[in-house]
């Protein structure tokens, strides 16, 4: 057995609780091979069932103002086994007059041909015609224009309609341009219900808008303050976290972005759904940061949005927008102060790992970044990796594809320590293609309560070894373990454990 996995502190009497992480890892490690070794051998896809209820999503798309809305479709489609896509609904916006779900329905078709491929790899997609069933539209009105009585439209019922479903899972709804088919749906709600039954079904709505690209957006703000809602107020698409998805960084590596990786990973030679994938038009895919953090992959939580996840970080407080700067006007309506705190701009200070020829294979780096894009650009090698082996599951049989490993944490996710005190962290990972992997443990500074730095020590073992800090009141400190096979493309996968500290 070996301890090595945590730093050595010289302190024999803590070799007990080395031994017993060691010896509850090795014995999983053991029943990981074993199963790995089994699994590899016949190469089919699992088949356990998607056990966490998944997230349910609507999208609202000013598909066709220009690419990047139909960029983001062929990517959720890809998604579409781990999310419950429950609408897919075309409207206006300042870029686009008028909707155009027949441009989905072209995305779905393309869809269509490769379903049976994607079947192998998860019995979970749906098919084109559940898929075809969600296409709706909103009506051909700007901004506030479409709101008010005599306004419903098959979108803004069939908005109504999922929410008042007997789930008691949030709704999230989305929106790529204009939220005015939105807008309308919570109008009726506030005109045909009661102000307890306007509140239920408020609380079972979560919002996230691409800016703001009509009025309604700060219309619906205003009024519904109660309602969940991640934005970065106005049209200044420069001040938004979401352009941190395609957004070229000086002093990092930016080839995952860039129109020769599309062309090789997504667009050519991939099938009719590659094919689909527009050319980048402005900037790619500035919609998808609405809905990648609802992708379970161990990292993403969305309930919390200040815990960072692929899509960002954001933090609840209300934003000053001078009114005053033409920046901040959308189609000659000026975006007004915000009334009460939203979910928006958060910052991280981010030093990205450094992967070695020789010695430790990965480490903390010593190049910091910090501002709001950082809190997304940050996973965007692994969320590009994602989506190119998603694209492979279109044609590629399960045994020629990639698929993401596995992690089990050998405590809970959940952890309190006395300030002081010694305590170890571990896990152990499987990857269902046989492939190895490498661990990388790191500290989210402010996804916590402490914002001080903690020593990991040797942070690219199974376990580590680390000391509480010293408190005056309760904090909590949030771990990620990330952990990437060395398949093709390498994928990963997280676990994020929060230990709270007591004095």
């Amino acid at each position: 057995m070996n301890c090595r996995v945590f730093a050595v502190r010289g302190l024999a009497s803590l070799m007990g609780l080395c031994l017993v992480l060691s010896c509850a890892r090795t014995m999983a490690q053991s029943n990981t091979v074993e199963g790995a070794t089994s699994q590899q051998a016949s190469l089919q896809p699992p088949n356990a069932t998607h056990t966490a209820p998944k997230n349910r999503l609507i999208v609202l798309t000013d598909i066709g103002a220009e690419a990047d809305d139909t960029e983001s479709t062929v990517r959720l489609l890809l998604y579409s086994d781990v999310i419950d896509i429950q609408g897919l609904i075309a409207t206006t916006s300042i870029w686009r007059p008028s909707p155009e779900p027949e441009l989905i329905r072209e995305v779905i078709q393309a869809y269509s041909k490769v379903h049976g491929n994607l079947v192998k790899h998860d019995p979970a997609f749906p098919s084109a015609d559940t898929l075809q069933s969600l296409v709706k539209a909103g009506l051909a009105e700007y901004g506030m224009q479409g709101v008010g009585a005599g306004k419903d439209s098959k979108g803004s019922e069939w908005i109504i309609r999922t929410l008042e479903q007997n789930d008691d899972r949030p709704l999230w709804i989305a929106v790529w341009g204009g939220p005015n088919t939105l807008a309308q749906a919570l109008y009726k709600l506030r005109a045909t219900k009661t102000p307890a039954e306007l509140d239920r079904l408020i609380a079972k709505l979560r919002v996230y808008t691409i800016s703001d690209q009509d009025d309604s957006g700060p219309w619906i703000r205003k009024n519904f303050p109660k309602l969940f809602y991640i934005v970065t107020p106005g049209g200044d698409y420069s001040e938004s976290t979401w352009q941190g998805i395609n957004l070229v960084i000086p002093g990092i590596d930016n080839s995952s972005i860039s129109n020769e990786w599309l062309a090789k990973n997504i667009q050519q030679g991939h099938g009719p759904l590659g094919a689909a994938y527009p050319d980048v038009a402005y900037g790619m895919e500035g919609d998808t940061p609405s809905w990648l953090g609802l992708i379970p992959n161990g990292l993403n939580d969305m309930e919390h949005p200040n815990w960072g996840s692929w899509g960002g970080r954001y933090d609840l407080y209300q934003p000053s927008v001078p009114i005053s700067d033409p920046k901040t006007f959308i189609g000659g309506a000026p975006i007004p102060q915000e009334t009460h705190p939203i979910w928006t701009n958060a910052v991280d200070n981010y030093t990205p790992p450094v992967h070695a020829d020789y010695g430790r294979a990965i480490h903390q780096g010593d190049k910091s970044f910090k501002d709001y894009k950082v809190t997304l650009w940050r996973w965007r090698d692994d969320f590009q990796n994602d989506f190119a082996a998603r694209m492979e599951w279109t044609t590629k049989p399960y045994n020629e594809a990639n698929h993401p490993p596995v992690i089990v944490m050998d405590q809970p996710e959940a952890i309190t320590v006395q300030s002081g005190k010694h305590f170890g962290l571990s896990a152990h990972a499987s990857d269902p293609d046989g492939d190895s992997v490498t661990y990388y443990w790191f500290q989210y500074p402010e996804a916590g309560t402490y914002k001080g730095a903690i020593d990991i020590g040797a942070e690219d073992m199974p376990g580590i070894y680390l000391t509480a800090p010293k408190v005056s009141k309760p904090e909590t400190i949030h771990f990620i373990l990330r952990v990437t096979d060395k398949g093709t493309p390498p994928l990963s996968r997280y676990k994020r454990i929060i230990v709270t500290v007591t004095p």
